[in-house]
């Protein structure tokens, strides 16, 4: 299973990125192993879904990351 999550940071920023184990990637953000997140911690997961294709989940998190899908995280 594929995860893309949006996390909300600190300082009011969003991060959205994707990953096959979401409680260890979100740990690992708030250890501050990520360059983005962390100078931005405590990061809080906002939102996520799950894919059974990865191809799939890439697609999306790439969607979210345009000016289309930023619209529609607002």
């Amino acid at each position: 299973m594929e995860f893309v999550y949006i996390l909300k940071c600190n300082d009011g920023t969003y991060y959205t990125g994707h990953t096959n184990n979401l409680e260890e990637r979100i740990r690992r953000h708030n250890k501050g192993e990520n360059t983005y997140t962390k100078p931005r911690r405590p990061v809080e997961l906002i939102t996520y879904l799950a894919f059974s294709d990865k191809y799939k989940a890439f697609e999306f998190e790439k969607y979210l990351k345009s000016g289309s899908g930023k619209a529609f995280c607002q």
